[in-house]
């Protein structure tokens, strides 16, 4: 659905270079902290900046060569876009329907109602969660193979950010739809993504399934003793802490085996972030 093959934008002082894939029928979680690259790669995607370099394909094709039709096919929410603060949701109707042909006037009111937005305030009135709200929705209205998502629950409470994972589920339980969604929730990705890629830097450092970050990374807990006798093949990270190293591991089953005295906690989003974008932690090997 959308391939990034080593492409590069240059910036006075940063530098994207990026390279990864979603494939159909699958939700891909891209994660990193604020400026890391994640609104860029996304706008390289999108064909709203241009490139420096590599390839870029969104349904087989170089974003440029994408048609009118095959850009209805994509749903988007950026986090520095949205809709004119003058016009109401009963205002914005027609002319989504005038924008795309298969928008569905029934399925976007039955959500706003869900969302319980107001169909005839201002969008200026709205708060930021409603509007983020309203985001989503019209991305999910006309039928699209592909939704790019940047940061679609900031702004959300809790019960909302459920209510719209749920939606997310839903439009991508036929198999045939993909999703590419940033987000600095954690829980959010874990319960939504079959795979996550780490950016930091401009660049990929990190590419994992969610079901096996979630079962097979771990933090081990050493003092500087056990640290000194450990097999480090298979840590990714360590940082020196006042009673030894946190490291971060990919093989977490593989020391719970050999070696049962270690203190092994089971690895999360946020710790793998963490270890992994903190320049204080370095690599093994």
């Amino acid at each position: 659905m959308i391939k990034l093959d080593n492409v590069i934008k240059k910036y006075d002082s940063f530098c994207l270079e990026c390279s990864m894939e979603v494939p159909v029928g699958q939700i891909t979680g891209l994660i990193g902290r604020n400026g890391a690259g994640k609104s860029t790669a996304f706008k390289s995607i999108l064909g709203l900046i241009r490139t420096d370099g590599g390839r870029i394909e969104v349904f087989g094709k170089e974003p440029g060569s994408l048609t009118p039709k095959d850009k209805e096919q994509i749903g988007v929410v950026l986090a520095d876009s949205g809709f004119s603060g003058y016009l109401s949701i009963k205002d914005l109707i027609p002319m989504l329907h005038a924008m795309y042909a298969d928008f569905s006037k029934e399925q976007f009111i039955e959500g706003c109602k869900r969302m319980e937005l107001p169909f005839n305030k201002k969008i200026k009135e709205f708060s930021t969660g409603m509007k983020r709200k309203l985001q989503i929705l019209t991305a999910l209205s006309h039928n699209a193979r592909l939704l790019i998502l940047d940061e679609p629950t900031a702004g959300l409470d809790v019960v909302a950010r459920d209510e719209l994972l749920n939606l997310l589920r839903e439009y991508a339980e036929d198999g045939e739809r993909s999703i590419v969604v940033s987000s600095h929730i954690s829980s959010d990705l874990e319960g939504l993504c079959d795979d996550i890629y780490m950016i930091e830097g401009g660049k990929i450092i990190l590419h994992e399934e969610t079901d096996v970050l979630l079962s097979e990374y771990g933090l081990i807990k050493a003092t500087d003793e056990q640290f000194d006798r450990l097999d480090q093949s298979y840590l990714l990270k360590t940082k020196k802490e006042s009673f030894g190293y946190s490291c971060l591991t990919n093989q977490k089953q593989f020391y719970q085996d050999n070696y049962p005295s270690l203190v092994i906690e089971k690895g999360s989003i946020d710790d793998v972030i963490m270890m992994m974008t903190d320049n204080t932690r370095r690599k093994q090997g």
